[in-house]
Order: C-alpha cells, then structure tokens, then sequence
C-alpha cells in the first residue's frame, strides 16, 4: 500500500551500459491499469475492446502465460486509455473495480465468479471523471471500497458480496480516484479517504466499523488521483494535481471526539505536490514526483521535509512526466512516462542516480509498478514487461 517493498532481495547498482533482461512481456488493451503479484501469480485488470469486456486477467510470475481470464460485457470508450486500477488480492480472493465502478470477486486460484456489485447503480453515486482510478483494499475478511451517493465507503463480505457496514454520507462527498487507506491514527485503526469534497477518517476498528471519525472539507480538489499519507503524529497529507497542491492535516483525539486541523496548505508551485502517483514517506520525508504546474521543478523527482522545507530535486535535466516509482533495497526505482526505467540510491539528503535504461517503448508509463523478488513488472498504455533487477548478494 506504501510502494515500498520489505523483501531482503538486494537490487542492481546498474553501471554504464546497463540494460535489465527482459524476462517476458505481454499486450494489454490501451489503458494505465497496474498488476498485483501474489503467490506467483500476476493479476491485471485489462480492457478487451473486442469483446468490450473489463477482462481480469492471470499471467504466470515466472513466465507471463496466462493462466486464466475472468471478464464481464461494459461498452466503454477510451478517454485517455481505458483500465485505470490495481486488483487486491490476497490468498483466497482477488477483488477488482472496472473503469466504470463495476466491482468483481473472484476465486484468486481458479478465477471462478464469486459476487460482482454495479456500485452506482447500487449506491447512487456517480462515475469520476476519466474513470476511477481507485484501487479495492482488502481487510480481513472484507473489501472496502468507496462508493459515494448514499454511502461513502462500504465494507463488503469477502465470500459472498454482502454489505457488511457502510458509512452515512450527509455531506454528499463524491468519489475521486483516489483510494482508500488503512492506517492507524492516534491509536485507532482508521480508513482515510480523500473524496471530492472532503478528507474523512472512518473507524476500522471491529466494534464500530464504518463510523465517520473526522472529516475536512478544508481541500477543494476537483480532481484526486494520489492517496493520502499517513505520517506519524496525526498527521495526514494529502495532494491533487489540476491546480490543488497540498495540504497537510493533524488529527487529534479528546475523549471519543476526533478533530482534523489545517497545519498547512500550499500551491503546486509553492510547496511539495504529486499530481499523478502517491507520494513515498522515506525516512520521514516525502518523496514523489511534482505535478506539471509545478514552476520550475515540474515533473522533477523531489524530496520534502513535511515541517516545510524543501530537501532536493531531480533538477530540470531529469524530468518524469506522469510516471511511477517505489522504493526497495535502499534503492529509488523510477520509471519516466516514456518508459526509461531509473535507479537511484535512496537519500534524503541529494538525488542519487545510478543508471537508467529503456525498458518499455511508450507512451504513457503511468501505472504503478510491482516488484517481486526481484523481478519488476511495469505497463505502458499498451504493454506489460518483467525485467530481472536482482543484484549480487
């Protein structure tokens, strides 16, 4: 959920010349849907236009057959590509939401259908613009998903589709493509959302799941596309592209009343701002790519200092558009819209770059991107790749 990833793989320190080896690739329909990797296998959302189909598809991890594909008819048109979210999976279940907020269960193993949910047409709410970007969260024995309309965020049974819980929604908050976050927050477990309209925390806790905690409608973001971060200390960060920037809220807890205060805001070319991906907390910076409006440092890779401060930059020669980047093995792997794949050593301190290379042929390299034991996965608006990035140990 932080793409940063926990695994002891140790990484390449690429040097000149360097170019990872491409271990498989696979076409997708035109679309900016990422994959989720789980138990050797590789789950994508993909866009069939011949059968006009949202298509979940399952690619073996270790050689990108498929293994099976699970679709279900919706007509749609592109609009800056189509798929747009990444599957949540975990041993039993792989849950999806569809261009057009149509969720799905299904058997992770064998892609039987388990229960699938038009979320407008069921809740009232409305589709974002471009398509929903939200990606499900699984918890437990539950999917979450924000939905809007006459609920903000509903908790689903697992097995069967069930409304287990759902959160009121008097403010009339709308969905963005942001998704929901499972964190913990002056010692509660909290879902946060960034909707159209308003930053909420909803309990996660077991005994009263799906309460409205706290809400802000501090943020006027007409469009949403990165989730908020979690930092310690009630701190929640929130950024948008289109204008937005940032804002930074502290929650606090008195009794059984929790309040969100404005600690600060800034404008995208005033202070840190991501208009596209999530950013990365590292060490207690933020770290994350700046938005096209930003002034000078737009689409440069920029490091934050949440007090206020700006720590480092990319620095115009290196720019990166719209595209994606994780952390892993003390490393930075960055990927440019164009499909030039980045490594850099991870700092706070200075931007770091140890090699770069071209793995994917673009345009369009917006998805996010999964690294397994080494091997990375990463799209373009047409193209799936695996590229080996295991180093010496």
């Amino acid at each position: 959920m932080d793409n940063t990833s926990h695994e002891s793989v140790p990484l390449v320190s690429p040097s000149a010349g360097w170019h990872p080896q491409e271990l498989w690739t696979v076409e997708l329909g035109e679309g900016h849907a990422g994959a989720a990797v789980a138990n050797g296998r590789v789950y994508v959302l993909d866009y069939d236009e011949r059968r006009q189909a949202d298509s979940l598809r399952c690619f073996s991890l270790d050689d990108g057959k498929e293994i099976w594909r699970r679709w279900y008819t919706v007509r749609l048109k592109r609009n800056h590509g189509i798929s747009r979210t990444v599957p949540a999976v975990d041993s039993r279940f792989v849950v999806t939401i569809g261009p057009s907020c149509i969720a799905m269960c299904c058997d992770a193993r064998t892609g039987e259908l388990l229960w699938g949910a038009d979320l407008p047409a069921r809740f009232g709410g409305e589709v974002p613009l471009w398509y929903t970007g939200q990606c499900p969260l699984i918890d437990g024995k539950q999917a979450v998903m924000a939905v809007g309309g006459n609920a903000l965020l509903v908790g689903f049974d697992l097995p069967t589709g069930k409304v287990v819980w759902q959160t009121p929604n008097p403010s009339g908050l709308k969905t963005s493509h942001s998704s929901v976050m499972l964190a913990t927050i002056q010692g509660t477990r909290t879902y946060v959302y960034a909707a159209i309209g308003g930053i909420v925390g909803v309990s996660a806790e077991p005994g009263n799941r799906g309460t409205l905690l706290w809400e802000s409608r501090a943020f006027d973001a007409t469009v949403i596309a990165p989730s908020p971060v979690v930092l310690g200390d009630g701190r929640v960060f929130v950024t948008a592209g289109y204008g937005a920037g940032s804002i930074m809220l502290k929650v606090s807890h008195t009794g059984p009343t929790f309040t969100a205060r404005v600690l600060y805001r800034y404008g995208p070319a005033d202070g840190f701002a991501c208009e596209h991906q999530t950013p990365l907390l590292y060490h207690g910076m933020l770290i994350g790519i700046l938005p096209k409006d930003a002034g000078p440092r737009r689409s440069e890779l920029a490091c934050w200092d949440p007090a206020g401060r700006w720590v480092w930059s990319s620095g115009q020669t290196r720019r990166f558009g719209l595209g994606p980047y994780l952390i892993a093995d003390g490393k930075l792997v960055i990927l440019n819209e164009d499909g030039v794949l980045w490594i850099a050593q991870a700092s706070t301190e200075a931007f770091l770059p140890l090699g770069s290379a071209k793995i994917l042929p673009g345009p369009d390299a917006w998805a996010p991107m999964a690294l397994v034991s080494g091997r990375l996965i990463a799209r373009d608006s047409r193209r799936m790749v695996c590229v080996d990035l295991r180093g010496k140990g």
